[in-house]
């Protein structure tokens, strides 16, 4: 089994795999290179993200500056907004619905470390090569969910659709459906209903 199909799997891999890296710097070099567009340039920032993600939607903006780590393994939908400094770290997959809006700051997390400190430090491997043992969860935000500014999804999660998820939280936990959620670790404050329409 390869280290791409350890990671990919959940289990621990070395992330000194050389075609690991390679794409880790492909990744980079491609979001520097989407970051460095003008706005009039809509064509050649779809062109980037064509090459670099796993899939984009139609009429799916992303505002500069955007970082990934591996880019195919994060999958994005239609008509979804993200603002600016969006973070995704898609060692696992990482999949954003339709619709959805991102407020600026925000990070999709799928890489988990050893808690032990001798377990998670940088090691030597028998034929000299340093390296550190990774796992990954994937993060799923179904359709219609609104992010805050500064949200930050830990491994593992799911937010369910038409969720709404407050400025500034760290959600550690899967949230369900048609629900406000906020707070450090975010927690459900209430449904929505019917009562929050503005009559638009």
């Amino acid at each position: 089994m390869t280290e791409m199909e350890k990671m990919l799997s959940g289990q621990w891999y070395d992330t000194s795999d050389p075609q690991l890296a390679a794409r880790r710097d492909f990744a980079r070099d491609m979001s520097e290179k989407y970051n460095r567009t003008a706005e009039a340039e809509v064509q050649l920032r779809q062109g980037i993200l064509k090459q670099l993600l796993g899939s984009v939607g139609e009429q799916t903006e992303l505002h500069p500056s955007v970082k990934f780590d591996y880019g195919c393994n994060t999958f994005i939908g239609d008509r979804c907004y993200i603002n600016f400094n969006a973070v995704f770290l898609d060692c696992a997959k990482i999949r954003l619905g339709n619709d959805i809006f991102v407020g600026p700051n925000t990070s999709f997390l799928t890489p988990i470390h050893p808690l032990l400190a001798r377990e998670r430090n940088v090691r030597t491997a028998p034929d000299g090569h340093t390296y550190m043992l990774e796992r990954c969860q994937p993060v799923t935000v179904e359709d219609c969910v609104w992010l805050g500014g500064d949200v930050t999804v830990l491994p593992g999660v799911t937010i369910g659709h038409d969720s709404v998820i407050g400025a500034g939280s760290v959600v550690t936990k899967d949230i369900p459906p048609g629900v406000v959620a906020a707070g450090n670790p975010c927690r459900v404050l209430r449904k929505i209903t019917e009562d929050d329409a503005n009559g638009l």
